[in-house]
């Protein structure tokens, strides 16, 4: 039988929050590899518009995705300011541009309220569901969505 401490500890939910433009989001701990700051990116053509180009991180070629861009809040201009963001996804690397990282928090995964229904379903998809904390309101971003995996790469 688990303690009251264990069944806490495992209600648990790690998360690392981030600002995008002014906005707070956040994503599962377990998924970030690295924080690192803005290095300019290798362009590729034919790229989404959302993917501002690759990176060398280590011998590994990482495409760095405009978070921004790509919940369709408007494009950075990225600067020295700008943080990368590396997270694993679907079994790749990939590296996402936030404005600054905020925080590494727990919170009760009872915390994560559903999006509301009046959200647009692109915003649904996105966003696995909302944390209010204190007089923030932190969006929690379902990687799994906004990262497409390499045999779903858009075309175009």
């Amino acid at each position: 039988m688990q303690s009251a401490a264990q069944i806490s500890q495992t209600d648990l939910r790690e998360l690392v929050t981030f600002k995008v433009g002014e906005q707070d989001y956040c994503i599962d701990i377990m998924s970030v590899r690295e924080i690192r700051g803005w290095t300019p990116a290798t362009v590729l053509p034919y790229a989404p518009p959302y993917v501002l180009g690759v990176i060398n991180l280590r011998g590994t070629i990482v495409p760095i995705v405009d978070l921004s861009a790509r919940l369709n809040l408007g494009r950075s201009e990225p600067d020295s300011r700008h943080v990368v963001v590396i997270t694993a996804v679907n079994n790749q690397m990939v590296g996402l541009l936030v404005n600054s990282v905020s925080d590494i928090m727990s919170v009760s995964r009872s915390a994560v309220q559903p999006v509301p229904e009046a959200a647009s379903e692109a915003a649904g998809a996105h966003i696995e569901g909302v944390i209010a904390i204190d007089d923030r309101m932190l969006r929690v971003i379902d990687l799994q969505v906004v990262i497409p995996s390499i045999g779903e790469r858009e075309i175009g």
